[in-house]
């Protein structure tokens, strides 16, 4: 009777390097070359529209700047935080109710 060859077990494929955090390094914000090109708006609408209107504006920007700078849920995200970064990237510092709806936007709908 033959002897039986030894199972040979397949070796592993090499693992890629570990990559570096971003919550271990701070990441420059990449600023906007140029201002977006304004429009204006829409006449005759009530005065609570426009306003509401240049908040979700204003909280969209901070969102995108949270996210550009690492910071990707909710909780990482305090008011201090996003006033600081509304002093980073050049607007005024957003009220209680701008951070909320900053911490909104960035929220996981799934």
């Amino acid at each position: 009777m033959p002897a039986a060859a030894p199972k040979q077990t397949p070796t592993p494929a090499p693992k890629p390097p570990p990559t570096q955090s971003t919550a271990q390094r701070p990441v420059p914000l990449d600023l906007p070359y140029q201002p977006v090109a304004k429009h204006p708006l829409p006449a005759g609408r009530p005065r609570e529209w426009y306003v509401t209107h240049n908040r979700r504006l204003k909280a969209m920007r901070l969102a995108i700047a949270l996210l550009d700078s690492g910071v990707y849920l909710p909780q990482q995200a305090r008011d201090a935080r996003i006033r600081s970064t509304a002093a980073t990237i050049g607007v005024h510092p957003p009220s209680a109710t701008t951070c909320r709806m900053v911490r909104v936007l960035m929220r996981d709908p799934r």
